[in-house]
């Protein structure tokens, strides 16, 4: 009975530290919540703290009413989407030669994709050779720099390396070619690293803003981030919306802010909890094989 008992004692506790582990993470963004939905008075008084007061939507009337943001949060949907997808196919097409032994150069290309963790070119370099290809003030700028990410790329290759080769040689004596190799029995078998890999390279696209701010001069092409940026600091909601000084009084700053965190932030925790499952099979097996 001491032994059960120990054990429900244990059990408690975990669970009640997971518990109060989970609602600190969460208490940030209840908070927030609760302040684009109050009112100015409560904000200004301090009196909002997990639930709203004075309920009211002012701030994302005035967001979903501002035009040049919602082409901002589409302009980061379509690079997130796109840019995901390349990523993906790149990370995987440069992962599976490497694990080729008779790829005779794999460990000469493999010490130089390595190098470029260490060294980068720097920016203005960066942004001349972007000038040069044509691709300043074009969303393209963000997603073909950097279509592979050296970190997730060793992730994919140790992940492929952990595929028994026997699954790999009956494949061959049945007569498949590399391609269908790839396509019938490596992606297949490492679905849990790609859904990984995809909610990494997703998520550095929605949050991307310095590359956003360097390449992109068109208001039409700013993505979410760069436009948070207005919105936060440069006070161009009230503006870019087109209402006068006494309706912009009117919108409290910080609810705006609080707004537009939660319209931001909102759809990457929409989207986790459908892949969870395989970000923490995923980083498990790629962290230990090889």
């Amino acid at each position: 009975m001491s032994a059960r008992n120990g054990s429900r004692t244990a059990t408690f506790i975990i669970y009640s530290i997971v518990i109060l582990l989970s609602l600190t993470c969460l208490f940030p963004f209840i908070h927030m919540l609760a302040v684009s939905l109050s009112d100015q008075q409560s904000i200004i008084t301090m009196k909002v703290s997990v639930l709203p007061r004075g309920f009211q939507t002012l701030s994302y009337q005035t967001i979903l009413q501002d035009p040049n943001f919602f082409r901002s949060f589409s302009n980061t949907v379509y690079v997130t989407l796109v840019g995901t997808a390349i990523n993906l196919a790149m990370t995987i097409i440069t992962a599976y030669p490497l694990i080729k032994r008779k790829v005779k150069i794999r460990s000469l290309v493999m010490k130089l994709i390595v190098f470029t963790m260490l060294f980068h070119g720097g920016t203005i370099p960066a942004y001349l050779l972007m000038r040069e290809l044509g691709l300043v003030n074009s969303l393209w700028a963000l997603i073909l720099p950097g279509a592979i990410s050296t970190f997730n790329l060793i992730i994919m290759r140790t992940f492929f390396m952990g595929i028994p080769k026997e699954l790999e040689e009956a494949a061959i004596i049945d007569g498949c070619n590399e391609l269908q190799i790839l396509l019938k029995i490596y992606i297949p078998l490492s679905l849990a690293v790609i859904a990984t890999l995809g909610l990494f390279y997703a998520v550095a696209h929605w949050n991307s803003y310095m590359n956003a701010l360097i390449y992109l001069n068109d208001v039409k092409l700013y993505t979410l981030q760069v436009k948070l940026k207005q919105l936060l600091i440069d006070d161009q909601i009230g503006q870019s919306a087109g209402m006068d000084a006494d309706t912009r009084s009117t919108v409290v700053q910080e609810s705006l802010k609080a707004a537009v965190i939660i319209v931001s932030t909102l759809p990457i925790l929409v989207v986790y909890p459908w892949i969870q499952k395989y970000f923490v099979k995923g980083v498990m097996i790629g962290a230990i094989k090889g």
